[in-house]
């Protein structure tokens, strides 16, 4: 049948959005429509990369009609056909794409939903994009007040930032996970946070960065009475006496054994370095404070 012609739908509706000396107007109600039977059938017979521009043109439509849900929808249709196809580029346009027409709805939960669709079909063609997708995915709901909501996104993003081995990213997304948790009273999930971030950064092999954060954290009552607290206080302890025994003990905790599973397999390499060297040099790093002419 006609009608059902994918092709013959497309071509109908192009003529009725386009403008000359018979149409003054574009009939984007009924372009629409056609549209979108197109898509739909395209999809069915597996012609992806034609019913991705049909949605995209579907997506159009809606907006012209002022119906921004409809037009995300579709948008977002189009961006898991961009992906079904391998078109890497558009995945990511075509996701932001839908999630900003679901902030126009003032619908931060969708909108974020988009973007960490996109990151994850991203993971492993292009990381780098991925973590901006997983990044501006908890933004969206942190602006809207939904930072439990994020959690997961937390946990997705850090894993592909230790995957790069982009260990100081790792552990700054962990302490915006931990303030996020502050801020919607998730105090163990904070603690969590904070426990892992220090054992980044030791798996990174940079203890005074692990120990800033320690005394940083500490500051944060929830912290201080924790089992996290004890648990990273614990590793310290080892690596400041230099003792590698201990802390391959102290990583084998039933604590840090509670933590997600990409932070618990760094613990357990604990540690990545000479540690001896920490023990030895404790003192001087004592010291520094009283050098009235440092002024690193």
């Amino acid at each position: 049948m006609a009608n059902s012609d994918p092709d013959k739908l497309i071509a109908k509706a192009d003529k009725l959005t386009k403008l000359s000396l018979t149409r003054w107007n574009a009939d984007w109600r009924n372009a629409t429509g056609l549209y979108e039977q197109a898509a739909i059938a395209y999809r069915l017979a597996k012609k992806y990369e034609k019913a991705k521009e049909a949605f995209e043109m579907a997506s159009k439509g809606q907006e012209m009609l002022s119906s921004p849900w409809d037009a995300a929808k579709h948008m977002e249709s189009a961006a898991a056909l961009a992906k079904e196809v391998g078109n890497w580029n558009q995945v990511s346009d075509l996701y932001r794409r839908s999630s900003e027409l679901y902030i126009e709805c003032g619908r931060s939960q969708p909108a974020s939903d988009a973007l960490a669709k996109g990151a994850r079909a991203l993971e492993d063609a292009s990381p780098d994009e991925a973590i901006r997708l997983y990044n501006d995915a908890c933004t969206a709901l942190e602006d809207d007040g939904k930072e439990q909501m994020a959690f997961d996104l937390y946990r997705s993003a850090t894993s592909v930032y230790i995957k790069l081995e982009k260990y100081t990213d790792a552990a700054t997304l962990l302490l915006r996970w931990a303030l996020a948790a502050d801020k919607c009273s998730a105090a163990h999930s904070q603690c969590k946070a904070y426990l892992s971030a220090i054992i980044v950064y030791l798996y990174a092999h940079d203890f005074q960065q692990a120990e800033k954060c320690h005394n940083d954290c500490c500051q944060v009552d929830a912290f201080s009475n924790s089992d996290q607290y004890r648990a990273a206080t614990r590793l310290l302890s080892a690596y400041t006496d230099g003792d590698v025994e201990e802390i391959k003990r102290a990583a084998q905790s039933s604590t840090i054994s509670n933590l997600d599973h990409v932070i618990i397999k760094l613990a357990r390499k604990l540690p990545t370095g000479d540690v001896t060297a920490l023990k030895r040099g404790t003192s001087d790093l004592q010291e520094d404070p009283l050098d009235e002419d440092d002024l690193t």
